[in-house]
């Protein structure tokens, strides 16, 4: 079957409410844009489950850009995080719900209980 993309469902403005330019610049929220510069192991209507690029871990975005989906969501994707990591990696996981570069897009991490990055982690064969 051939790749469709699945577009998220907002754009960022450029502007924040504070009036102080966005670290995005043209107005784009990078979750949103949903680039693919990662590898992408999961994706959805709901959300979209990649590697970070900062840490090389597994995060599930939402497709909403909104930062506080209901507890149901958020349970929703942590599950569907955690079929990722047990289909695709080979470690012990934690969620980190910690949105620390991109604040009012929900996103969280797959980290590895007692660490944080995951370089070098093994690949569920």
């Amino acid at each position: 079957m051939p790749w469709v993309p699945m577009f998220a469902k907002c754009v960022r403005r450029s502007i924040l409410r504070s009036g102080e330019m966005s670290i995005f610049g043209s107005g784009g929220c990078e979750l949103c844009e949903a680039a693919r510069m990662s590898e992408w192991f999961y994706e959805d209507e709901e959300c979209w489950i990649a590697e970070c690029e900062s840490c090389a871990v597994p995060m599930v975005v939402w497709r909403e850009h909104d930062a506080n989906p209901s507890e149901e969501v958020k349970t929703r994707l942590h599950e569907k995080l955690e079929k990722v990591v047990e289909e695709f990696f080979d470690f012990e996981m934690r969620i980190d719900n910690n949105m620390r570069t991109i604040p009012d897009h929900y996103h969280a991490h797959a980290r590895p209980k007692g660490g944080f990055y995951g370089y070098g982690l093994r690949r569920a064969k």
